[in-house]
């Protein structure tokens, strides 16, 4: 019999059958003491509204949670130290003798969280204890970084997402049965099964591609002809999961193929496009899932964790999970939104923000220097057009003179460039000059450009923010600063990903959750 724990603990709470078991300064105590505190009803008043009050207490229920998280454990595993272990028994408020909560129950609420307008919900909690202890008082310095994360799927070629995703369509469309059966392709679809062709022959392999995206197309175009006949009274949800489905086959069908060769795109022949798609989906079970790469060798598939750190206690005060590639994904992009979501960094607190080089975009340092914050940030290395030849720092900008109204906040404005040969000319409003004139006569010439008609420089608003960033990045101060900080993100990635390196969830929302979850580790343990 399954008991609902009410989070008492009764006559053989564990603190009086074993007092002093579990230490003050632990995690266990921690919650035990303040789970009311931090996962009090009201936290959870938006999940049940409609449907009722929950048998599981949300305290109790807030408590396992992040045990989970900072233990690694899968629901079953939880629900038995919930069972047997008496520092979890005292964590969530149960009795020795009380039995826990079925493991479902894990899953049932993490489903309600992550559909909810607040999925990071732990994660304000966490910052509650962080705020309310005082802690970062005084602590201006910040670090950001991110790490890949793997999925918790297999990747599938093309032509598996192919036949998966028009067996999907087949189901969730009945309509499109008869439609389906009929097509080339059916017996693949049918079983899911990988069609059985000479593999090592490629003409094979484009045909077979021909047949299933021509397969898809077709079906795509029905697909759209019932939808849109579909009875008016179709219920709102159950349209929209048609519309997803069918869309995620148009974008499967388009996204790794192109015309073969000698076709004009309207023969029906095609073949395996010989790149890779920006932002390209890699598994039809996980659609969220991206390619990752952290350098041209460690390749991999997932997600990104993102984070922001204070350096001297370690603690995370920021984190998100964003796809491994597109849009926000970008490690300045998300560092940037973390940072301007930090109260503390809204609230004039943070002083030096500290970074490696994915973070000098001007998104970023722009930000920073609206807000007054020093970006100890390393610079992009330069590129040059020719080895140990000329960059674009060293040309000279003339800049127009001051604004005489600072107020204003305009950004400054190149009037001419003199590049390395001696050349000055005047700019465009957008800070562009053409040397091309001056480079056939030019001596350096050879050092400066490989073209054969010569240089044209742009230095606008946000290539001389780049530069200054360069300049000042050159002092020993900075370099020192940087070398003694920066390395400290290490230390928040390895608590971070200690039991999350592979994310157990598919999609960004559940996999965000657990990863801002997972962010109280160090902080449990040096708040008190």
């Amino acid at each position: 019999m399954q008991g609902t724990s009410s989070g008492s603990g009764g006559f053989f709470a564990v603190e009086a059958v074993a007092p002093g078991l579990v230490p003050q300064d632990s995690v266990f105590a921690l919650l035990a003491e303040h789970r009311e505190e931090l996962f009090g009803p009201q936290m959870w008043a938006d999940l049940f509204a409609e449907d009722g009050r929950p048998s599981v207490p949300g305290p109790v229920m807030g408590a396992a949670m992040v045990l989970q998280a900072l233990y690694g454990c899968s629901d079953r595993v939880a629900a038995e130290r919930l069972t047997y272990d008496l520092r979890w028994k005292l964590a969530v408020g149960l009795g020795v003798d009380e039995v826990p909560f079925h493991y479902s129950c894990f899953c049932y609420w993490r489903a309600r969280i992550a559909a909810s307008a607040r999925p990071d919900r732990l994660a304000a909690a966490v910052a509650q204890v962080v705020a309310e202890s005082g802690v970062l008082k005084g602590l201006g310095k910040r670090v950001v970084d991110s790490t890949v994360l793997f999925d918790a799927v297999a990747r599938q070629s093309t032509i598996e997402m192919l036949v998966w995703q028009i067996s999907k369509v087949r189901r969730v469309l009945p309509q499109l049965e008869g439609f389906v059966d009929a097509r080339p392709g059916r017996a693949w679809y049918a079983s899911r099964s990988r069609p059985d062709i000479d593999w090592s022959d490629q003409q094979a392999k484009d045909d077979l591609v021909s047949v299933l995206v021509n397969d898809a197309l077709a079906i795509c175009a029905k697909a759209a002809q019932v939808i849109a006949g579909l009875p008016a009274d179709t219920p709102a949800e159950d349209r929209e999961r048609m519309q997803d489905t069918v869309g995620l086959l148009a974008l499967l069908a388009g996204q790794d193929v192109e015309p073969a060769e000698g076709s004009d795109g309207t023969d029906g022949r095609w073949r395996i496009a010989q790149k890779v798609a920006p932002d390209r989906v890699i598994s039809t079970v996980d659609t969220d899932a991206r390619h990752a790469r952290k350098s041209r060798a460690a390749k991999a598939d997932g997600y990104k964790g993102h984070l922001v750190a204070e350096p001297t206690t370690g603690l995370v005060t920021a984190a998100k999970v964003t796809k491994a590639a597109g849009q926000g994904s970008a490690d300045a992009d998300a560092g940037k939104d973390l940072l301007t979501s930090d109260e503390a960094f809204t609230d004039g607190q943070v002083e030096q923000v500290y970074g490696d080089s994915a973070y000098a975009s001007t998104t970023l340092l722009a930000t920073l220097a609206q807000a007054g914050v020093q970006a100890v940030v390393k610079p992009r290395p330069l590129p040059t057009a020719v080895p140990g030849g000329y960059c674009i720092d060293d040309f000279t900008p003339h800049l127009a003179d001051p604004d005489p109204d600072p107020d204003a906040d305009r950004p400054p404005r190149v009037t001419a460039i003199t590049c390395p040969g001696g050349f000055t000319l005047p700019a465009s409003g957008s800070g562009r000059v053409d040397f091309t004139a001056r480079c056939a006569r030019c001596i350096v010439k050879d050092q400066c450009t490989t073209s054969a008609t010569g240089r044209t420089i742009t230095l606008d608003a946000d290539a001389l923010l780049r530069r200054d960033h360069r300049a000042q990045a050159t002092s020993t101060t900075f370099t020192t600063e940087y070398r003694k900080t920066r390395p400290m993100a290490e230390r928040g990635i390895a608590w971070m990903v200690r039991q999350l390196r592979r994310l157990p969830y598919r999609g960004v929302t559940k996999n965000n959750t657990a990863w801002q979850t997972s962010g109280p580790y160090p902080v449990w343990w040096r708040v008190r």
